[in-house]
């Protein structure tokens, strides 16, 4: 039996807020009975994988381990959307071929956006 990507959770400060923030820019719903100590985006989709979002007292200092990459053909357009949304632009990188930027989540957590 092979494993499979269940879930992508992040810890955080308010799990409903941060649950919509990135529902709005996957355009994707907020599961219901979403609340400050726990919420999903995904789930009652379906989806896969789910995000889930776990309120914790305290978060690990520092650059987060495991973050989300996200591609878009229209890169510029949705980096400008992600900080609509309240993200904020940390920067754009180029290497090894490759072009993305780096934002931050409402509450820091660093995700990328790769160009076609």
């Amino acid at each position: 039996m092979s494993l499979t990507l269940e879930n992508i959770t992040f810890d955080c400060a308010d799990a409903a807020a941060l649950a919509d923030f990135w529902a709005r820019l996957l355009e994707r719903p907020v599961d219901p009975e979403a609340s400050t100590a726990f919420a999903t985006v995904g789930r009652g989709e379906g989806a896969s994988p789910v995000l889930m979002f776990i309120q914790v007292p305290d978060k690990n200092p520092g650059k987060n381990v495991v973050h989300l990459d996200l591609h878009a053909a229209d890169w510029r357009e949705q980096i400008e959307r992600a900080v609509s949304l309240g993200a904020k632009h940390v920067g754009d990188f180029a290497e090894y071929g490759v072009r993305w930027a780096t934002l931050a989540d409402p509450e820091g957590n660093l995700f990328d956006i790769g160009a076609a």
